[in-house]
């Protein structure tokens, strides 16, 4: 269902007959469900030194946009993303702490993925770079790459949820491809995530790496550049999915309901790559070869898991966090689209003003890939 773009009351430094200075886009308002997400025309971004505007061309869809809405960071919630999403529906409360790293500032425009066209930079920038299609990259480390303070555009300040969206000028990479705009617009959270997720894993050429969630957004980008290493991966995912995920380049898909120690025997992966997390996770460890890895940047079916430390300290694991991207994942990112080294799988493209509609298919989980919103043009 399309939702109605109405005027933002809290507006009142323009002319609504001057729509020169105004844009559509989607505001969060606040933890809650989809009534959260108002369709609203709002002032344009005023540029500060250093930064660009963007004419968003295209936005991905991803758990992020939705665990920030329904404040799943908050440790007061222990559920997967889909059962808190329910939950949140029916009773929104504001979570102080529902934001990773401060309080989420609502009313704020959400988005973490946008392919755009440059289309103005700030006094001092560069005009040469106006016109060119860029992705930007999400997550930003505002104390250099030296540190790990980072923040994501989308989450800690405006996103690509509407027509028009500034970013720091360094933070837009140029990107010479055929692709279109919505599979570049698949690119930045979820293959930035995966490949940073590799990075960090040091899977290389010849490793046997298992992937849940493969069917997903940054699963499927796992399971893609996984191979791009030349890893061997065997992906999990859902029976009616198995078949979607084989064609994605996998060398063996699990059923997500059948036991993986059972399935694959214990001690024979080098490599878990986990978004999952939740009631699997013990035995994920258990597959793991002695010195083996564990990687993760989500837990979406469940942030709370049981750990055995016998497992962790006896086989001599590692357990590997990702948020914050290390200085060449984005670069590394663009070489392989312009090497056409991969291409995304887009599952469903929405227009922006149903963004509602594309967050509930996307939780229902029956898509392989990625979802992609397209705002109105100016």
């Amino acid at each position: 269902m399309k939702m109605k773009w109405d005027m933002d009351p809290k507006q009142d430094r323009f002319d609504p007959k001057d729509f020169s200075k105004v844009m559509k886009a989607v505001v969060t308002s606040g933890n809650g469900g989809y009534d959260k997400l108002e369709c609203r025309v709002v002032n344009l971004p005023t540029l500060e030194p250093g930064e660009v505007l963007l004419q968003v061309l295209a936005a991905g869809v991803n758990n992020t946009e939705i665990n920030t809405r329904i404040g799943w960071y908050s440790s007061s919630i222990t559920t997967g993303t889909e059962d808190a999403a329910t939950a949140e529906a029916q009773q929104a409360t504001k979570k102080a702490d529902g934001g990773w790293n401060e309080t989420t500032p609502f009313p704020f425009i959400q988005g973490t993925d946008c392919c755009g066209r440059i289309v103005a930079v700030a006094p001092g920038g560069d005009k040469n770079t106006i016109g060119s299609r860029v992705l930007v990259r999400a997550c930003m480390r505002r104390s250099g790459f030296g540190s790990m303070d980072n923040i994501w555009m989308g989450s800690d300040f405006d996103g690509a949820f509407a027509q028009f969206v500034k970013v720091p000028a360094k933070e837009t990479f140029a990107v010479d491809c055929d692709w279109s705009d919505a599979e570049l617009g698949t690119i930045p959270c979820a293959y930035g995530t995966a490949e940073n997720m590799l990075h960090r894993g040091k899977v290389c050429r010849g490793e046997h790496v298992l992937v849940t969630g493969a069917s997903g957004g940054v699963g499927s980008a796992v399971l893609q550049l996984a191979k791009r290493r030349g890893a061997t991966v065997t992906a999990i995912a859902a029976k009616a999915k198995m078949e979607q995920v084989l064609a994605l380049g996998a060398d063996r898909v699990i059923d997500r309901d059948k036991d993986i120690v059972g399935t694959l025997g214990e001690n024979s992966v080098d490599v878990v790559i986990d978004n999952v997390a939740g009631p699997v996770f013990g035995g994920l460890l258990k597959a793991l070869k002695t010195g083996g890895r564990y990687v993760s940047s989500g837990a979406i079916g469940g942030p709370l898991v049981t750990l055995d430390m016998r497992t962790f300290y006896l086989k001599d694991l590692t357990l590997i966090g990702c948020t914050a991207w290390d200085e060449p994942i984005f670069s590394n990112l663009i070489s392989y689209i312009e090497g056409n080294e991969f291409r995304p799988l887009v599952a469903k493209i929405f227009p922006l003003e149903r963004i509602a509609d594309a967050q509930r298919e996307f939780l229902e989980k029956k898509h392989v890939g990625n979802f992609v919103l397209i705002p109105p043009g100016p």
